[in-house]
């Protein structure tokens, strides 16, 4: 937590898309599209990489806890950030990255939404 104030829960889901992949790292992606088949995956602070048989679509689901001034700028740029580090070290070109980003802390509190006040 930043500056005292109360830390939020964000489930962050960055999307994109692969671009000029090398043949080994298509080959790569291929052998182990079955282990980030996006049914078997779910929101954590390390970040859940999936993508699609065809090698062309991917997303990464995070869990991102912050708090401060700005929470849902800090959420997205901690998210983008690891996305972004992943892919250059795993040697994946990629484009058209965008981030969305759900409040979960808002949600729990809404008691429209099931949470409480």
């Amino acid at each position: 937590m930043q500056d005292g104030s109360a830390e939020r829960v964000f489930r962050v889901t960055v999307r994109g898309r692969f671009l000029d992949l090398s043949s080994k790292a298509r080959s790569y992606l291929v052998g182990s599209v079955d282990e980030h088949d996006i049914m078997k995956s779910g929101y954590t602070a390390e970040g859940t990489f999936t993508y699609d048989k065809r090698i062309d679509f991917f997303n990464f689901r995070y869990e991102v806890r912050v708090g401060g001034d700005d929470p849902e700028t800090a959420a997205h740029v901690h998210a983008l950030a690891e996305t972004e580090g992943f892919l250059r070290t795993m040697g994946f070109g990629f484009r058209d990255l965008k981030v969305t980003l759900v409040d979960m802390s808002a949600m729990w509190a809404d008691p429209r939404l099931g949470g409480h006040s």
